[in-house]
């Protein structure tokens, strides 16, 4: 990342401007890579489990050469439904080793504006709000521990395996 000398808003990141803009793609892309080390072995579907933590949710949506749409999210249960929230749709480029935001859904509340950079044009303003947001989420994420690697997956696997064996060797 270049540094342009700008006014720095969060360590890391300046004011609302383009070159800001692109810098936060850079930081989203490497905690992406982080909470994804191997984004091209992971699950279409998968879910990262940490003990006093929510569930967090990610599903694979498109696999190209040089570009990975991904969703994640948190899911709460209610009496009759779940909601998904944040809601939200990333697009990694990998050969530009930047992600941003294509979507994200209304959340929890009915009147929380959506964001869908494909079907309207936002100014940049709006644009570097939402990905500041993911910025922020995946860093809380990675602190709670969250993590999508084909190795955890097969660590957690093997111990279901494990913990049913035990249950079953014990009812015999």
């Amino acid at each position: 990342m270049r540094y342009s000398g700008k006014q720095v808003v969060h360590p890391g990141v300046r004011a609302r401007d383009l070159p800001a803009l692109m810098e936060l793609y850079e930081l989203n892309y490497i905690q992406l890579r982080q909470l994804i080390p191997d984004v091209d072995l992971v699950q279409d579907r998968v879910v990262s489990r940490v003990n006093g933590a929510l569930d967090l949710y990610l599903t694979v949506r498109e696999r190209c050469k040089y570009t990975t749409t991904l969703h994640l999210s948190y899911r709460f249960e209610g009496d009759e439904s779940s909601t998904l929230a944040p809601d939200i749709v990333v697009r990694l480029y990998h050969d530009a080793q930047v992600a941003e935001v294509i979507s994200r859904g209304k959340g929890r509340s009915p009147n929380a504006p959506g964001f869908d950079r494909f079907h309207h044009d936002y100014p940049i303003e709006a644009r570097w709000r939402v990905n500041r947001f993911l910025q922020k989420w995946l860093g809380f994420c990675l602190r709670h521990g969250h993590s999508f690697s084909p190795a955890r997956e097969q660590f957690e696997q093997a111990l279901q395996t494990l913990e049913t064996d035990q249950i079953e060797s014990l009812e015999s």
